[in-house]
């Protein structure tokens, strides 16, 4: 029993977790030895370490920042359509992304109208399990907000100053078959964060454990 299940136990605490959406900080999710997750994430506790909004025109979104046992840290969305599915993200790097994929098509992410099409040349030790053989670009330079307060229980400012959101253009391209992507937030200052993320089923996560 990893040290996560001996101190926060169910039976310590009067509060359920039965849903994704009521995880809170301090919050433990077990995730499933399912072959459809990477090696580095399969079979794995990870703690709710922050949760922040990132807000949009018409949807407010939750993330979960999940932080595991070898510190590996993780952020988890949700995909909300006809059906609910694990939005699990990974945050790589330069050296990823040059491995990943040619330097000059990922270019072509930021030109309009947003078409790009991306090949995977090979994977780094990072990406393995997370990445698809190609990518077709499906948003372009969507404006967003990114607050770091849980939208669950704290007001979100629309006003500029210290508790403002920071402004962001979001970029995603999916694989074909919409179960992988590569997102891209381009900061005001020109800071560029790049992601990985896997679309699965909520039954991945099959136990959680209240942290308070």
């Amino acid at each position: 029993m990893s040290f996560f299940k001996k101190i926060f136990k169910k039976e310590k605490t009067h509060r359920q977790v039965s849903k994704v959406q009521d995880l809170l900080i301090g919050d433990i999710i077990v995730l499933n030895d399912s072959f459809g997750l990477p090696e580095n994430i399969r079979h794995q506790q990870f703690q709710i370490t922050a949760v922040n909004s990132y807000e949009f025109e018409q949807t407010v979104e939750t993330e979960w920042v999940l932080t595991g046992n070898n510190d590996t840290e993780l952020y988890l969305g949700l995909d909300i359509d006809d059906k609910t599915y694990l939005k699990f993200s990974l945050k790589i790097q330069h050296q990823d992304v040059e491995a990943l994929f040619d330097l000059d098509a990922f270019a072509t992410i930021f030109d309009e109208p947003g078409q790009a099409f991306l090949e995977q040349k090979a994977d780094s030790a990072l990406s393995q399990g997370w990445s698809a053989e190609q990518y077709q670009q499906s948003l372009f330079a969507k404006v967003g907000y990114y607050h770091r307060k849980d939208h669950r229980s704290e007001k979100l400012s629309s006003y500029e100053g210290k508790d403002a959101g920071e402004q962001f253009e979001l970029f995603r391209l999916l694989s074909e078959d919409q179960t992988r992507g590569v997102e891209l937030e381009v900061w005001q200052d020109g800071d560029t964060d790049v992601f990985l993320t896997l679309y699965r089923p909520t039954t991945d996560i099959i136990d959680m454990y209240p942290g308070s």
